[in-house]
């Protein structure tokens, strides 16, 4: 017969207090230097939303969405996609100047 197991002399088991997150502080106006930042670095971005403002230029969401639609009216930046509350923008790139293409004809290799 196996040995009684012996109580753990550990005592009661101590919770974790869990895991806090810390609390942002993101500005809820534009200032004179977030909204010069928001007309030169926006529009040069590749991936545009909300989420990008806010996590870069530590801005309310609001004020995001708000700056990205005037953007959008400006001509600064493109719709990509709008699905629920997520917008995706991308950089408005010119239109590209269509040059005159040169097809290469394919030569006839002769068989010896």
């Amino acid at each position: 017969m196996a040995p009684a197991a012996k109580p753990s002399s550990k005592g009661k088991k101590k919770w974790s207090k869990g895991k806090t997150k810390d609390k942002v502080n993101n500005a809820i106006t534009f200032d004179n230097n977030t909204l010069e930042k928001v007309k030169k670095e926006i529009p040069a971005y590749k991936l545009i939303t909300p989420s990008v403002l806010v996590d870069r230029l530590r801005i309310n969401g609001s004020l995001a969405r708000k700056a990205l639609r005037e953007l959008c009216e400006m001509g600064s930046i493109k719709l990509v996609s709008a699905h629920g509350s997520q917008m995706i923008y991308t950089r408005a790139v010119a239109a590209p100047v269509v040059e005159a293409e040169v097809v290469a004809q394919p030569t006839k290799k002769s068989k010896k």
